[in-house]
């Protein structure tokens, strides 16, 4: 079992950038892919980024590409998304999740979810 904590998040300005943090419990961290997920109100769960297991390989969606950076700090069971030039439209409801084996960026894929950090961005 995994228990995954975010934390970061908040009311920002467009334009304006956020760190998420999520610290991650219960087993060996380093043997786990982690993605990053939202969900906007009356809107599906939609993929953000994913990182693997050691950090070399980082995949986005087409939105956030450029303006997101998702990275981990294995030492500290930590992974973070680094989001810059916010924009209204990012307003949503921000979880991490974990899983084993390969990058997926399907929801239902992942097997442990946190509870979720809210994220608001003002035109």
């Amino acid at each position: 079992q995994v228990q995954l904590v975010e934390s970061g998040g908040g009311l920002v300005q467009a334009g304006g950038s956020l760190r998420l943090s999520c610290v991650a419990s219960g087993r060996t961290f380093v043997g786990y892919v982690m993605g990053w997920f939202r969900q906007a109100p009356g809107k599906e769960r939609e993929f953000v980024a994913a990182i693997n297991w050691n950090g070399g390989n980082t995949y986005y969606a087409d939105s956030v590409k450029g303006r997101f950076t998702s990275s981990r700090d294995n030492a500290k069971n930590t992974v973070y998304l680094q989001m810059n030039s916010l924009k209204p439209e990012d307003t949503a409801v921000y979880y991490c999740a974990a899983r084993i084996d390969r990058v997926n960026s399907r929801p239902h894929e992942y097997d442990y979810w946190g509870q979720g950090t809210q994220v608001t961005v003002s035109s």
